[in-house]
């Protein structure tokens, strides 16, 4: 008796231990692929219009890499921000960079979707690029696939030589890494 009695008195420190266990397993599973200093993989992608992109062609300038959905909230949330700070570096001098470039890369499986969602959000930018996908649970488009995109929003800020500076950067972080100090 006492041996069950003391089993069942641990079943809640089971149930918390294996409920930290699967919410450590998922924070591992969605950490992002690349990290600071490590080099940005090129990919080529078509833009909205169907025009032909290379990451390699934004060289010399600083460049979010913007995963999001049309279908994600937090992802919309987050665009009026990002409206804003692109609007702010547009003529502004940078740390050694050309310029600052934010390329949207929705993760959808709906065009028409995304399209709307682009004109609604008012993401005015040339960059916008539809990564295809046959699964939200797994993200198993190309360019999300490359970048080992598990969840979103997720973001890597590029530096001008093409190397990653910052995943999932606050917009505070972004003009503290691209603006120069003042002297």
């Amino acid at each position: 008796m006492d041996m069950k009695r003391l089993s069942v008195k641990n079943v809640p420190f089971l149930v918390i231990g294996i409920f930290l266990l699967i919410m450590l397993g998922k924070y591992v599973y969605q950490l992002p692929r690349f990290h600071q200093g490590e080099i940005a993989p090129n990919f080529t992608a078509n833009l909205l219009h169907g025009a032909p992109f290379e990451l390699s062609d934004l060289k010399g300038r600083y460049v979010l890499l913007d995963f999001w959905g049309s279908w994600c909230g937090p992802c919309r949330a987050e665009h009026p921000a990002l409206v804003a700070l692109s609007r702010e570096l547009e003529n502004t001098p940078l740390k050694d960079a050309e310029g600052f470039s934010i390329v949207s890369i929705a993760i959808e499986s709906d065009e028409n979707r995304w399209k709307r969602a682009i004109e609604q959000d008012g993401l005015y930018w040339s960059w916008h690029i539809m990564d295809k996908t046959t699964s939200f649970r797994f993200f198993n488009s190309k360019i999300a696939q490359l970048y080992g995109v598990k969840s979103i929003p997720a973001k890597y800020l590029i530096d001008p030589k093409g190397n990653i500076i910052a995943t999932n950067p606050s917009i505070a972080q972004i003009r503290q890494l691209m603006l120069p100090s003042p002297n």
